[in-house]
């Protein structure tokens, strides 16, 4: 499984923000061209490996939106979209994020207390923005039912685990040696 995804990211580029060696890809940047069979496996991966027992599916701005689309189309669930701009919109709460080579705020809305969610993301590495979000979601009162990245690299899913209790699984593992991208493993292999 997977196969198509991983050979995209195994093509991947590499590039350098300061120290931290960030590859580029379709389901992560959105360049150069999302192919929707990758986004089928993406879809068909968290349905089948992921607890859809939700009434919403949750993401962030922006490349969690194509991800949670193709998720929510797949299973008939809505999606929410944690947002990097304030509407102002009663109950909005804002949340500070910051990752290996950003930061900022991030907004959600339309979530409520009892609400079972999931939440979706394009990868985990550093773990900055889903530590933020998970608290976040957790102060709003949602359930949140599971959290799935597409792709985990480095350490950042057990910084996240271990920052907020929350387990996190991938459908993809790799890392980046000498500047190429190595996939690990696969959530259909037990990573």
């Amino acid at each position: 499984m997977f196969e198509k995804l991983k050979k995209s990211l195994i093509e991947s580029p590499v590039v350098k923000k300061g120290d931290y060696d960030y590859f580029v890809h379709p389901v992560t940047d959105g360049v150069p061209l999302v192919e929707p069979e990758i986004l089928e496996e993406v879809a068909e991966g968290i349905s089948k490996f992921g607890d859809m027992d939700v009434d919403k599916i949750v993401c962030v701005e922006a490349m969690g939106i194509h991800i949670a689309t193709a998720l929510s189309l797949k299973t008939g669930k809505p999606f929410v979209v944690i947002r990097k701009r304030s509407y102002g919109l009663e109950g909005e709460v804002a949340v500070h994020q910051m990752t290996g080579y950003s930061e900022g705020k991030l907004y959600i809305n339309g979530l409520n207390k009892g609400d079972k969610v999931i939440l979706v993301d394009d990868v985990v590495s550093t773990g900055g923005t889903m530590i933020a979000v998970l608290k976040a979601l957790e102060a709003i009162g949602v359930e949140i039912v599971d959290v799935m990245a597409v792709i985990e690299k480095g350490k950042g899913k057990y910084v996240v685990e271990d920052e907020t209790g929350v387990k996190v699984r991938s459908l993809v593992k790799l890392n980046v040696v000498d500047g190429k991208v190595v996939i690990e493993g696969s959530v259909d292999e037990t990573l």
